[in-house]
C-alpha cells in the first residue's frame, strides 16, 4: 500500500510544479506612484479638463469611484466628508459611471458636494482610466501644488496628517 502511494505523490508534486509554470503572472508595477507628475485628466463627459494644481501650496485629492463599486463609493464619501472644512486640501471626485442618472443619484445619496464631483462616461475604456492605470476598486491621489503625487490611496483617517 505505501509503495503505491509514493509514486502517486511524486506525480502530484511534479504536475503541480509544471502547472505553476503556466500561470500567467500579472504585472506588479503600478502606473503612477508618489513622486510622479500627474497627467492632466480630460473627461469625455462634456469634454472637461480638470485643474489639479491648487494655489498657495495647497493639495488636491483626486478620487476615482463608481456607483456600482460599493467600496470605492464608500471611500470617496468618507474622504469627501473628512475634507468638508479643510482649507489645505481641495477634493476632485471623478465618477466612472456610464449613466448620468446613476452618478447624480450617488452624489445625492452620499451627500457629496456637487461642485467637486465630475463624471467620466467612458468608464474602463476611457483615456483617464488608462492614463491613471486604474483597476477595480479604483484609487485616489494626493497631489501637491506643482502636480506631483504625494500619496496614493489615502484613507480618511490619514488625511489629518496631511491637513496639519
Amino acid at each position: 500500500m505505501i509503495k503505491s502511494v509514493k509514486p502517486i505523490f511524486v506525480v502530484l508534486v511534479f504536475s503541480s510544479l509544471i502547472s505553476f509554470s503556466f500561470i500567467e503572472k500579472k504585472d506588479p508595477t503600478e502606473k503612477l506612484v508618489p513622486g510622479d507628475k500627474t497627467p492632466i485628466p480630460v473627461l469625455e463627459f462634456e469634454t472637461q479638463t480638470l485643474n489639479l494644481c491648487a494655489n498657495d501650496g495647497k493639495y488636491t485629492l483626486l478620487s476615482f469611484w463608481a456607483g456600482y463599486d460599493a467600496v470605492s463609493r464608500m471611500k470617496n464619501a468618507e474622504l469627501c466628508h473628512a475634507l468638508q472644512n479643510s482649507t489645505r486640501i481641495k477634493m476632485i471626485s471623478v465618477s466612472m459611471d456610464s449613466y448620468e442618472s446613476v452618478f447624480r443619484a450617488a452624489v445625492k445619496q452620499d451627500c457629496l458636494e456637487p461642485s467637486c464631483c465630475y463624471m467620466e462616461t467612458g468608464g474602463k475604456t476611457s483615456e483617464v482610466f488608462k492614463e491613471f492605470g486604474l483597476r477595480d476598486g479604483f484609487a485616489n491621489y494626493l497631489i501637491d501644488s506643482k502636480g506631483v503625487i504625494v500619496a496614493k490611496n489615502v484613507l480618511a483617517d490619514e488625511l489629518a496628517s496631511y491637513m496639519n
